[in-house]
C-alpha cells in the first residue's frame, strides 16, 4: 500500500484548464440549441443557431472523449510511479510545482513523521534548517536540466536530496541518508563510522559528527587547531592534533557551495602501516621505514625523490639527514621506546645538488611484535629559506655591531700607534739605525687599519670616498698588478664596451673588489685557465628580480668576472657572501673577501650576483648605477688676494678627545705646526671652557662618540653662541655614526680614524681657510 495518497487530486484535476475549456464549450452549445425554442426568432436565424449548436455539441463530445483518454493515461502513469516508489527503501515524494505532496512511500513516513503535512518543505523541516531555500534551488536546476541533487550536512549526519522532473509537470523527490555510506577513497578505515568535519570558508569548524568527536577527544573551533599542516589534499595522509597527541589519518576532501568543505577522516592504525595495507609505495606522502638502530629499511618513491637517492640499501638515516642538534641514534632510540616527545624536527637533506630541508615526524609501530619507526617527510625548503634569510639579516646586523665596536677601539689604538710613529719619524732621518724599525711599525699599523676596514666593509659601515670614475681606466691601472697576481698558468683577458659610461664609487674600494674576484678565480683553477673580465653598459627596460634582490630599471654598468675553474656546489652558492664562510681549505682563506666585496658594492648602490656550474666555472656579475651629472650652477668667481690664505699655526683649536693617547698625539701634532691648542677630555669640559666670553676659538676638533654627551650634541650647543666656528669630527666609526634624525652640523668635515699627522694638520688648515674666506 502506498504510504499516503492525496484523495482530492481528481477533484483538483476537474478544474484544470482543459476541463474548464470543455465545460465552456458545452455551455455555449446548450445556449445555441435552447434559444430558438424559448425566444421566437426569424426562421433563417433560428436554423443557423441550431446548426451551430449541433456542431458545438459534436465538438464537445469529441473533447470529452479525448479528456477521458488523457485522464486514463495519467492514472496509469501515476499508478506505475506509485508502485515504483512504494517499493523503494529510500524516502520518496511526488509533489507539484508548488511543493504540495501528492504521494509519499512508507520509507518517507517512517523517516519523516511530519510527512503528513501538505508540503515537502514542512516534512523536511525536522532535518533541514532552511528547507524552502534548498528545495527552491534544486527545483530550479531540475526545471532547467531535468534532474538535480545536493549533499547536505545536518546535525544528524549527511543526506542527499535528489529531484527529477516528470513529463506531467510533477517532481519526484528522493531523500537519501549518507551516514552509512563510506567514501571510495577511505578503504583503510575500520568498521566504525567515518569521522566527518565541516569547515566554513573562514576556517571555523561548523560541524563534527560523533565519530569525529570521539577521534579528536574534544570539540575543535578552527581547522588550524585540528590539522598540523594546511591546506589538506584529498586522498593524502595528514596529521591531526587530538587530545592525546598527533594521529596519522587518511583524509577525503569534498567541497560544497558557499565555500564550505567536508572532511571525511579515517585513522590509520599502526598495524596497517606495518603490514603494508596502506600501499606503502603508492602513498602520496614521502614515507621512510627505519629500524631503531637507524638502518633505513625501505622508502617509497616520493621519499627517494626528496632524499635525492636511487635506493636506501645499507644506508642509515643519519647519512641522509643532518642538523638535528643531538645524536640521531638517541632520537631514534627514544622514539622506539616511546619516551620521546611527539614533535617534528626540521632537518637538512645531505645532498649536493641543491639545498633541501624536511620536516620529519617519527611514529612508532609494531611489526611482528618488534618496534619499528615510520618517518613522514614534508618538504620545508621554502619555510627554512625564509627563516634563513631572517637569521642571516640578524646575524649580519649582530656582526656589524660587533665589527663596528671592535673597529672603533682598534682605530683609536692605531691612531695613537701610527701618530706617535709619525712623531718619531720627524726626529729620525733615513740614515738613522732606528728609521727602518719605525717604517716597519708604520706599515704594519697601516695593514692593521686595512683589516679593520674590511671588518667595516661587509657590515657597510666603512667610510667611502666616492668619485666619478671610468671602469675601463680603473681596470687599465690594475692590469699590471692583476697579471702578477694570476701567475703564468692563468691568462687574464679584458674586454670593454666601446661606449662606456661613468659610475660614482670609491676607486680604492672598487680596486679591492676586482682584485679579490680575480684572485678567487685564480685559486679556482689550480691547473690554469682563462679569467675573463668584461665591462658593458646595459639598459633594463623593467626591474630585474633575482636572488630576492630587485635591480631597478634604467642604465647600469656591469662588470663580469668569469673563470673556468672547479665551480661551487649548488647548495653553497647562496652562502659565499656570508662573512667568514669560505670554500677554500684551512689556512687558504679568511672568508672575508666576498663578504667585503658584497658590502662595498651594496654601499655604493650596486648589486652583485654569482652563477656557478660545478666543474665548469663561476661568474660574478656586478651592477653599478650609471652616474648622472648634475647641472652645473654658474657661480661668479671672486679673485682672492694672494696673502688671504692663512699659514699653518695661525689659529686656536679646541681639541676634545676622551682617549688620552689619541689626545696626546693630536695635541702635539697641532702644536708642532704652530697652532694654539686647548684640550678637553669630554664634552662637558669643553662647554665649561667655552663659557668664558673672552676665549676665541677658530676650530673645534672633536671625537664623535664619547662618554656622556657625544660630539655632535655639544657642538650644536656651542654653535648657538659661536655660529662661525668651524668643526672637524673624527671617529673610529664611519660617518654613519651620526644620528640621521638630527640636523647636519654646518661648516663641518669628517676625518676617519686612524689618521696620520699630515692628514690631521691639513684638515685643520683647510677649515681655517674657510674661516678666512667667510671673513
Amino acid at each position: 500500500m502506498i504510504g499516503r495518497q492525496i484523495t482530492n487530486v481528481p477533484e483538483l484535476r476537474i478544474f484544470s484548464p482543459e476541463t474548464s475549456r470543455l465545460m465552456a464549450t458545452v455551455a455555449v452549445s446548450a445556449l445555441m440549441l435552447g434559444t430558438p425554442l424559448v425566444v421566437p426568432l426569424a426562421d433563417w436565424l433560428g436554423r443557423g443557431m441550431t446548426a451551430v449548436g449541433l456542431t458545438l455539441t459534436l465538438v464537445s463530445g469529441f473533447m470529452l472523449a479525448q479528456s477521458r483518454l488523457r485522464r486514463r493515461t495519467r492514472d496509469m502513469a501515476t499508478d506505475l510511479l506509485t508502485g515504483f516508489i512504494e517499493k523503494d527503501a529510500t524516502p520518496s515524494f511526488v509533489t507539484d510545482e508548488d511543493g504540495v505532496i501528492h504521494a509519499c512511500n512508507n520509507a518517507a513516513v517512517q523517516r519523516f513523521p511530519s510527512a503528513e503535512r501538505e508540503t515537502l518543505a514542512g516534512a523536511l523541516r525536522s532535518v533541514l534548517a532552511n528547507p524552502p531555500a534548498v528545495l527552491f534551488r534544486l527545483k530550479s536546476r531540475a526545471s532547467a536540466e531535468g534532474t538535480a541533487r545536493e549533499d547536505i550536512t545536518t546535525r544528524r549526519g549527511q543526506i542527499r536530496v535528489a529531484v527529477h522532473q516528470m513529463a506531467s509537470g510533477s517532481f519526484l523527490w528522493r531523500v537519501e541518508d549518507l551516514n552509512n555510506t563510506v567514501p571510495s577513497s577511505n578503504r583503510r578505515q575500520d568498521t566504525s563510522a567515518v569521522a566527518m568535519i565541516t569547515v566554513g570558508r573562514t576556517g571555523a569548524v561548523r560541524f563534527m559528527n560523533e565519530a569525529a568527536r570521539t577521534l579528536i577527544g574534544e570539540r575543535t573551533r578552527s581547522a588550524d587547531h585540528l590539522f598540523e599542516n594546511l591546506p589538506t589534499e584529498s586522498g593524502q595522509i595528514h596529521t591531526i592534533l587530538t587530545k592525546t597527541g598527533p594521529v596519522q589519518v587518511a583524509v577525503t576532501v569534498q567541497s560544497r557551495e558557499n565555500g564550505r568543505v567536508d572532511y571525511h577522516v579515517s585513522k590509520i592504525n599502526d598495524s596497517e602501516l606495518s603490514n603494508g595495507q596502506t600501499s606503502f609505495e603508492k602513498l602520496p606522502v614521502p614515507f621512510v621505514k627505519v629500524a631503531p638502530n637507524g638502518d633505513v629499511l625501505s622508502a617509497n618513491r616520493l621519499a627517494l625523490s626528496l632524499l635525492g637517492v636511487a635506493n636506501c640499501d645499507g644506508i642509515k638515516l643519519g647519512q641522509l639527514m643532518e642538523g638535528l642538534g643531538r645524536p640521531m641514534a638517541d632520537w631514534l632510540d627514544d622514539t622506539a621506546k616511546g619516551v620521546a616527545p611527539h614533535k617534528s624536527e626540521f632537518l637538512r637533506i645531505a645532498r649536493r645538488d641543491k639545498e633541501v630541508f624536511v620536516q620529519v615526524t617519527l611514529s612508532r609501530v609494531l611489526e611482528d611484535g618488534e618496534p619499528m619507526l615510520i618517518a613522514v617527510l614534508n618538504d620545508a625548503t621554502e619555510l627554512k629559506t625564509l627563516e634563513a634569510q631572517f637569521v642571516q639579516s640578524q646575524k649580519m646586523q649582530a656582526i656589524g655591531q660587533l665589527a663596528g665596536g671592535v673597529a672603533h677601539d682598534f682605530n683609536n689604538l692605531l691612531t695613537a700607534i701610527s701618530g706617535h710613529c709619525d712623531l718619531l719619524l720627524l726626529r729620525h732621518d733615513q740614515g738613522d739605525q732606528d728609521y727602518g724599525d719605525l717604517i716597519q711599525i708604520h706599515e704594519n699599523a697601516n695593514r692593521a687599519a686595512s683589516l679593520v676596514s674590511q671588518l667595516l666593509a661587509f657590515s657597510r659601515k666603512q667610510t667611502l670616498q666616492p668619485e666619478v670614475i671610468d671602469v675601463r681606466d680603473t681596470l687599465s691601472d690594475l692590469t699590471h698588478l692583476l697579471n702578477r697576481l694570476v701567475g703564468e698558468k692563468v691568462t687574464l683577458t679584458l674586454s670593454h664596451d666601446p661606449v662606456m659610461k661613468n659610475i660614482r664609487a670609491d676607486k680604492r674600494q672598487l680596486e679591492q673588489v676586482l682584485m679579490n674576484l680575480v684572485v678567487n678565480a685564480r685559486d679556482a683553477m689550480p691547473q690554469g685557465g682563462e679569467i675573463r673580465v668584461e665591462t658593458e653598459v646595459v639598459h633594463l627596460h623593467k626591474a630585474l628580480q633575482r636572488n630576492r634582490a630587485v635591480v631597478p630599471e634604467g642604465d647600469w654598468v656591469t662588470v663580469r668576472v668569469s673563470d673556468e675553474g672547479i665551480g661551487i656546489d649548488p647548495d653553497r652558492v647562496e652562502k659565499v657572501f656570508e662573512p667568514f664562510y669560505t670554500t677554500k681549505r684551512t689556512g687558504e682563506g679568511t672568508g672575508l673577501g666576498l663578504s667585503t666585496a658584497y658590502g662595498i658594492i651594496k654601499q655604493t648602490g650596486g648589486f652583485i650576483f654569482v652563477d656557478s656550474v660545478k666543474g665548469q666555472g663561476t661568474q660574478f656579475i656586478l651592477y653599478f648605477p650609471v652616474y648622472k651629472a648634475q647641472p652645473e650652477v654658474n657661480v661668479e668667481k671672486v679673485e682672492k688676494a694672494a696673502d688671504t690664505a692663512p699659514n699653518h699655526g695661525e689659529g686656536v683649536v679646541l681639541l676634545v678627545e676622551d682617549e688620552a693617547p689619541v689626545r696626546a698625539f693630536a695635541s702635539r701634532a697641532l702644536r708642532m705646526r704652530g697652532y694654539t691648542v686647548l684640550e678637553a677630555e669630554n664634552a662637558e669640559d669643553a662647554l665649561s671652557q667655552l663659557e668664558d666670553p673672552s676665549l676665541h676659538v677658530d676650530v673645534f676638533v672633536t671625537d664623535v662618540v664619547m662618554p656622556g654627551m657625544d660630539g655632535p650634541s655639544w657642538v650644536r650647543e656651542a654653535l648657538k653662541v659661536r655660529p662661525e666656528t668651524r668643526v672637524v669630527f673624527m671617529s673610529g666609526y664611519s660617518e654613519g655614526a651620526f644620528d640621521e634624525d638630527e640636523p647636519e652640523v654646518p661648516n663641518s668635515v669628517f676625518l676617519p680614524k686612524p689618521f696620520s699627522l699630515n692628514q690631521l694638520t691639513e684638515t685643520v688648515h683647510e677649515q681655517l681657510q674657510g674661516v678666512t674666506e667667510a671673513a
